[in-house]
């Protein structure tokens, strides 16, 4: 599922095979940019936002992507096979001499000025992995809004950019309260444990290929709640819950340990 961590990732194997070459295929395939071509700009850079990929042109130019759940950016060698899914399912492909990128179900794909980035990206709160992150805003979004659940208020990107569902699951845990919990009762200390948790958890899982916020490297034992019900907890042995979070269009599974988390549930 990808989350800050992976579209770092992603952000960063892409930036070392194009920026610098010249694009030689340009195949964008959505409606409003079919007509659009490429070839002959170099790629400058592949930067990561959040959870929204930007891939940067000569002559002012950034290709917005975001993968939302099942979406991939693939690359590949000259002569070598395809592999990211059916053709139908490739929404862009960039190629150079040296590799080919190719973007497979893309849901959110634009062609917009470089200097017109904003429209895209402004609404995000700081970049939990980017250089414009600061503690102090991003805890002063999630405390705006008293009334909302936690688990909802670390998901909004406006609040603080890059935490998908597995890390809300997962910081709730290491926070010790509830998903659930009205972000206004939570207690002082706890709130501002916040900024510098999600940090640490990004930061410790934008260079690996798996999750782990255990510091367990074994499988099952990986992350303490997500995807664990109703396996037992890793630190009481209590069952994991499963419950569903959000605003009833956009509901996100969410796990828990209602010994170690209490508060609200489900």
């Amino acid at each position: 599922m990808p989350e800050g961590d992976t579209i770092y990732q992603a952000a960063r194997r892409l930036h070392a095979a194009l920026a610098g070459h010249t694009v030689t295929l340009s195949d964008l395939r959505v409606p409003k940019l079919a007509t659009v071509d490429l070839t002959g700009r170099t790629i400058l850079d592949v930067t990561p936002r959040g959870k929204h990929l930007l891939t940067r042109f000569e002559g002012g130019l950034t290709l917005h992507s975001h993968l939302r759940m099942d979406g991939s950016w693939r690359i590949y060698s000259p002569g070598e096979r395809w592999n990211g899914g059916p053709a139908y399912q490739i929404r862009a492909i960039l190629g150079t001499a040296e590799h080919t990128a190719v973007g497979y179900r893309l849901p959110v794909l634009e062609l917009m000025r470089t200097a017109d980035e904003h429209k895209a990206v402004g609404h995000l709160g700081p970049d939990l992995l980017g250089p414009d992150w600061d503690p102090e805003p991003a805890l002063g979004n999630l405390l705006a809004t008293p009334d909302r659940p936690l688990g909802e208020a670390l998901l909004d990107q406006r609040n603080l950019a890059g935490i998908g569902n597995v890390f809300k699951c997962e910081i709730c845990f290491l926070l010790g309260v509830s998903p659930w919990l009205p972000v206004g009762e939570l207690p002082d200390e706890t709130a501002a444990r916040i900024p510098s948790l999600s940090k640490k958890l990004l930061e410790a899982n934008r260079n690996r290929p798996s999750r782990i916020t255990t510091g367990r490297d074994r499988p099952g034992h990986r992350l303490y709640v997500y995807g664990r019900a109703p396996r037992p907890c890793l630190r009481c042995g209590t069952p994991i819950r499963k419950g569903q979070q959000g605003d009833g269009s956009r509901d996100r599974p969410t796990y828990w340990c209602p010994t170690c988390q209490p508060g609200p549930t489900s």
